[in-house]
């Protein structure tokens, strides 16, 4: 009754205010769009700005799955749905949401970086613009080139022609470092992911050779072999040894 009292509260009010402004002639604003001639740049540059960050932030997922480590998670989540066998179940948004908070767990050093050396210092007027997209590349950079083979970063240096410039894993362009990271990051995913199939898939060749023997041949071995499979991730706690596996092979 305590918090019923509140509730009760607002809910007289809104609809005391929504009773006296009934009759009450309502002011619809209006919306124009155009474009108009101007003697002022900086009206301009205002426009494009708000263009470029409206750009910006349609490509937020691009950015957050190619830089960060939620290639590697969502890629082993399907792999273990389909070792499984359970097809949509758990179903996408889920297995989503789940990557994304891993992701937010593994990244957290790195946004906590960029948070404090970028972020911080150009809210507070203390750099420009440039100074802060370059400090907060740096711990990003840091990141991916921890988990990003030698291999990946010269085939991306050779495609773009960049290989006979760069001295250094450090002087390495951003925008050719991010597609090495992503080559590195599949691989490992698709090298956990074939630990994580093989004790399914051998469960399901011994239910085969099983019904095989017995003649059941018309029988599918899926349904029989599903319910062992999932009563063997029950009882090996499966799901906290895979999502402990790959915080872990971020460390």
């Amino acid at each position: 009754m305590k918090h019923l009292k509140p509730l009760l509260t607002i809910l007289i009010v809104i609809l005391g205010v929504w009773a006296t402004s009934a009759h009450a002639q309502l002011a619809i604003p209006s919306l124009q769009l155009g474009v108009k001639q101007t003697s002022q740049p900086g009206e301009v540059v205002g426009v494009l700005q708000v263009l470029v960050l409206l750009t910006v932030l349609s490509l937020a997922p691009a950015i957050l799955i190619m830089m960060t480590s939620f290639t590697r998670i969502i890629v082993i989540l399907s792999f273990l749905r389909q070792a499984l066998g359970t097809n949509s179940m758990p179903p996408n948004q889920l297995l989503v949401g789940l990557a994304m908070f891993l992701t937010f767990i593994v990244m957290g050093p790195t946004i906590s970086a960029v948070h404090q050396n970028a972020v911080v210092p150009y809210m507070d007027g203390k750099i420009t613009q440039q100074e802060g997209l370059a400090a907060a590349q740096k711990p990003i950079r840091e990141f991916m080139l921890k988990h990003t083979r030698g291999k990946d970063v010269e085939l991306m240096m050779r495609l773009t022609g960049d290989d006979a410039k760069v001295k250094s894993v450090e002087e390495v362009p951003f925008f050719t470092l991010v597609p090495a990271f992503m080559i590195s990051e599949l691989k490992t995913a698709f090298q956990m992911g074939f630990v994580v199939y093989l004790p399914f898939l051998i469960l399901d060749m011994v239910v085969a050779s099983v019904l095989m023997a017995m003649g059941m041949m018309m029988l599918p071995p899926v349904i029989i072999s599903l319910p062992f499979k999932l009563m063997l991730f029950v009882l090996v706690d499966g799901w906290q040894l895979i999502v402990g596996s790959i915080v872990k092979s971020f460390a």
